[in-house]
């Protein structure tokens, strides 16, 4: 446990250091105050409280911007190694693969906490400050933060696997935003042509929502909008959120994690220094 606690700090000061993770910070943080802001206007028509109208505006922005800043500090976390030639020191370590990447994991997903905890505090912070009846939604904002750690988490073991296929950094860094295209704008775009396209016929009725829950991004948003008083405000798939059980999509999200890992480990057993 000693050694798998000394990777995680080592990765920490890394990932700290880094300027991606610097900007993540600020690119959260100034997203989630503007749509706090851009988001207070339905409140209103829609019955909600402000910070319920808001986290429906921040669970399509965390859609978007957490699995990007997970894969921005994983896809190098092995290629890198290889590349700089330490992984034969860090297989010296008195412990497994396995361990050492969940010494990494535990530390990416510790930064990735701070960059969420920092942004989601601040809209939430300013939604309270505006309006204080507002406060009523911070159960609704505590659910959006730890299943944006799920997702993420998923996220950041993905971009072990592609660091772990890839060897070279480079390559590592297209794949990852390869990935994120499909999975987050290409997957969506897809089956809305094929919905269109069946008009109504089997796959909209029975194969589409295990295809919509089987992607955690669209699992994470299903679950975060089903359980929201404000899903009105969020356009396009607030009819999905309440016709897909929620318990379907939070299985997705609590799954996809260890599939995640899974896929990390048996990738990087492949990968020799």
């Amino acid at each position: 446990m000693n050694a798998i606690l000394a990777i995680s700090a080592a990765e920490f000061r890394i990932a700290f250091r880094n300027r991606w993770v610097a900007i993540a910070i600020a690119m959260m943080a100034v997203f989630s105050l503007v749509l706090t802001g851009a988001g207070s206007a339905p409140t209103g028509t829609l019955g909600a409280d402000r910070l319920s109208v808001t986290v429906a505006s921040l669970t399509s922005l965390a859609v978007y911007l957490v699995p990007l800043v997970a894969l921005l500090m994983s896809f190098d976390a092995i290629a890198g190694e290889v590349e700089r030639g330490t992984l034969p020191l860090m297989l010296t370590y008195p412990l497994g693969r396995f361990e050492i990447l969940l010494g990494k994991f535990i530390a990416h997903l510790l930064i990735l906490s701070l960059a969420v905890a920092i942004g989601y505090g601040l809209a939430a912070g300013a939604a309270i400050w505006a309006d204080p009846r507002a406060s009523a939604g911070f159960p609704a904002m505590l659910r959006l933060f730890w299943t944006s750690l799920l997702l993420g988490a998923a996220f950041v073991a993905i971009g072990y696997a592609i660091s772990s296929l890839a060897r070279r950094p480079g390559a590592a860094a297209g794949l990852a935003i390869a990935l994120w295209l499909v999975m987050i704008v290409l997957y969506d775009l897809g089956l809305l042509a094929a919905v269109v396209a069946d008009d109504g016929g089997r796959f909209t009725t029975r194969i589409f929502p295990w295809l919509l829950v089987g992607n955690p991004a669209d699992a994470f948003r299903l679950y975060n909008l089903a359980a929201s008083e404000a899903t009105a405000a969020a356009a396009g798939i607030g009819a999905a959120a309440h016709a897909i059980p929620a318990a379907h999509a939070l299985a997705s999200i609590l799954l996809w994690p260890l599939l995640g890992l899974g896929l990390a480990a048996l990738a990087f057993r492949k990968v020799t220094p």
